[in-house]
């Protein structure tokens, strides 16, 4: 199985009826990490019944686990959404989540995903790297080791996802890049721009000598209270069934800081409660946006 996993894109496994999750667990800990090799686990009662709905969802996962695309935005299609048409750009989401308190001893693990299709950006690659303990700076973006033999070694989930889009794209860099940012609270919006940024920047001067394309950073928070609702309840044009304003109502006044590039969007329907908008703040711009081509961007990536 070593010798022949560069050949294998793909390996679909019964699983037993019994211990399921210990075989599971194993299976992709061994095919993810050991092997490079994706795998589908199934059941044998599924298997036997062969149901049509079984099988249209053992198809769709396994499309996407050998590069493939489910889905796509018909805007993106027809090439109508802003600020990705007219150069190659590369969208970044990146996160870090931590441990519950009481556990001092677990890490804190970065993932960072960016799009691989332009313009479509419906297609994504993932990269996952483990930190210190409640670390919210995204310590792997960019790394520099010194080599006896080779010199100067470069890598970093940003290095490796810049190198990724550059070989989907026929050899072609991204000429701008949008970064996404999620976790940060207000008083470390500073200090992660400016380490996350300058990784940023030395990912991309590694890639080649002066390649340095403008950078969009957002800041995207979830824990907050404020909440909208329609002025005028009575509108039904201005909310839906259960009360809540419209998916892609967008706020960026009022409320929102008067000398800084923020607002409010809420890009979802609310099943159940209040919507909760997610709050965007642009800390840094080379791009030179305009608010409302950054806010449908913003939307439609919701989508993708």
């Amino acid at each position: 199985m070593h010798g022949q996993s560069q050949q294998l894109e793909l390996l679909i496994i019964v699983l037993p009826e019994a211990n399921t999750s210990i075989f599971y667990g194993r299976i992709k800990r061994i095919c993810e990490t050991e092997l490079g090799v994706m795998s589908q686990c199934c059941l044998p009662r599924n298997v036997q019944k062969a149901g049509q709905q079984y099988l249209q969802n053992m198809a769709l996962k396994i499309n996407v686990k050998v590069g493939g695309r489910n889905t796509a935005l018909e805007d993106a299609l027809h090439r109508r959404i802003p600020l990705l048409t007219d150069l190659p750009t590369m969208i970044f989401g990146a996160d870090v989540t931590h441990p519950p308190s009481g556990e001092d001893a677990s890490p804190s693990i970065a993932a960072v995903v960016a799009s691989m299709d332009w313009p479509e950006v419906s297609k994504y690659k993932c990269l996952v790297s483990s930190q210190c303990h409640r670390e919210e700076i995204i310590a792997d973006l960019f790394t520099e080791v010194k080599d006896s033999q080779k010199g100067l070694v470069y890598g970093g989930m940003i290095r490796e996802l810049l190198v990724s889009f550059y070989r989907a794209n026929g050899c072609r860099k991204p000429a701008r890049i949008i970064f996404y940012r999620d976790g940060v609270s207000e008083g470390q919006f500073s200090q992660v721009l400016l380490y996350e940024m300058d990784a940023i920047r030395k990912a991309c001067a590694s890639i080649e000598e002066g390649y340095l394309p403008p950078v969009t950073f957002v800041v995207v928070q979830k824990r907050h209270h404020t909440r909208l609702f329609p002025e005028n309840h009575r509108a039904g044009d201005l909310m839906d069934r259960s009360g809540n304003i419209l998916p892609g109502t967008v706020v960026d006044t009022q409320i929102c800081h008067p000398n800084e590039f923020d607002f409010y969007l809420c890009s979802h329907s609310g099943i159940q409660g209040t919507s909760r908008p997610a709050h965007y703040h642009v800390l840094f711009d080379e791009n030179k946006f305009g608010a409302d081509a950054l806010q449908t961007l913003t939307y439609n990536l919701c989508y993708t």
